[in-house]
């Protein structure tokens, strides 16, 4: 019987992996295709990284990031644009045991766990941790309700093309304006990040959107938002489509212990969370090998403690607010609203958009942006985020 088995082998699945060995855990890893290279974009603030990742795994930096509300702003601030292969060999461990297959169901006893894969095979261990991402395949699955979602569609293009929308240095984190023959609908914003070997991603994204917004209009947007640049479909070298939810609730304590996007580290106002799972890995570890001599209820117990705290709990549930005020807002005073936040000082842009779930740090920049917002927007936040029982918005941020 291993000590840990691990569902999923995403970055937040091969983090968890590889920590839990590195404190000397036996491990298992499964997924249905351990070896495959993750093929979407992810990027961070480059403080936020663990040194070692950012020493071994980072494909590019951009010294600052372009803000753009209805008036552009400048943070200088590096963020880092992971590569995924050298991400990949940092976290891969000789002595992780991988396993083929989708993990189906968790049975639980006093001395551990099985997991049963689809095919049936089981595998047993004293602590499973589920980093299945938005599948939470042990965690309860997806929830009932329509969750909102981020969507987005990008292409990679030569850094000498992509130049009108991102300069040698920069990058764009949120551009609000309008992209060309949008006739009205719910806004969407530009994202654009050097990749590496002189490439860029231009990416037209939806925020959030209560059902996400169809790739097809993005795909719209984002080519006449090139075109109008002087970048035509030829310059494409790739398209990257990307599509999850950013508002899932935490799921319940228990003998799996959920990681990762399985775990609600996603931050609904970024979509961000690969940060957070590589910092938060190494606890996860410390704490199953600390507590399994005392069985496998208390380990799982330990690894969900450590990795929800009551403070940590407590800023999930201000920034989901935050996120529910935002679904709520009319698509004319969406731009306005990141105005405001993009004018916030770089210290409560910084705690509100952090990896970690500081509920003071969230509290003062969600009231520093209060505080500064007109009544009209202040009563949308009101309204929509900050009054218990008001119910969910049937659209938001992104739709079409």
């Amino acid at each position: 019987m291993a000590d840990v088995v691990v569902v999923g082998g995403g970055p937040a699945g091969r983090a968890a992996a590889a920590a839990c060995s590195d404190t000397g855990l036996e491990v298992v890893l499964v997924d249905p295709a351990p070896r495959r290279v993750w093929p979407h974009t992810y990027g961070s603030w480059s403080d936020e990284l663990p040194a070692a990742v950012r020493d071994a795994a980072v494909a590019a930096v951009a010294d600052r990031m372009l803000l753009h509300g209805t008036h552009r702003h400048e943070w200088a601030r590096q963020y880092a644009v992971l590569d995924n292969t050298a991400l990949w060999k940092h976290l891969w461990r000789h002595d992780v045991v991988e396993v083929t297959g989708r993990a189906q169901t968790a049975e639980h006893g006093p001395t551990g766990s099985t997991v049963v894969l689809k095919d049936g095979r089981r595998i047993a261990a004293a602590v499973v941790v589920d980093a299945s991402g938005a599948a939470r395949a042990l965690s309860g699955g997806r929830p009932a309700h329509t969750s909102a979602q981020q969507s987005a569609v990008g292409w990679v293009v030569s850094a000498a093309a992509a130049e009108p929308s991102c300069r040698p240095g920069t990058g764009v984190f949120m551009d609000w304006r309008p992209a060309p023959q949008t006739r009205g609908g719910w806004p969407t914003f530009l994202y654009a990040v050097p990749v590496g070997a002189d490439q860029v991603l231009l990416e037209e994204t939806s925020l959030a959107r209560r059902p996400a917004l169809p790739l097809a209009l993005l795909r719209r947007r984002l080519a006449g938002r090139l075109a109008e640049a002087g970048v035509g479909e030829q310059e494409r070298i790739s398209e990257e489509r990307v599509r999850f939810p950013v508002d899932d609730p935490l799921p319940r304590p228990g003998r799996v212990v959920p990681f990762g996007a399985a775990a609600g580290f996603v931050h609904p106002a970024s979509g961000f969370n690969i940060a957070a799972s590589l910092q938060r890995a190494p606890w996860l570890a410390a704490a199953i090998s600390a507590a399994l001599p005392s069985g496998p209820a208390a380990a799982a117990r330990a690894g969900w403690s450590i990795l929800w705290p009551p403070r940590a709990v407590s800023g999930h549930l201000l920034r989901h607010r935050a996120l529910r005020a935002l679904l709520s807002m009319p698509p004319e005073q969406v731009p306005e609203f990141f105005e405001l936040f993009f004018r916030l000082d770089a210290e409560h842009r910084a705690a509100f958009l952090a990896a970690d779930d500081d509920p003071a740090g969230t509290a003062a920049a969600m009231s520093a942006l209060f505080a500064g917002a007109p009544w009209r927007i202040r009563r949308r936040l009101v309204l929509g985020g900050l009054s218990v029982g008001h119910p969910l918005a049937r659209h938001g941020l992104g739709g079409g």
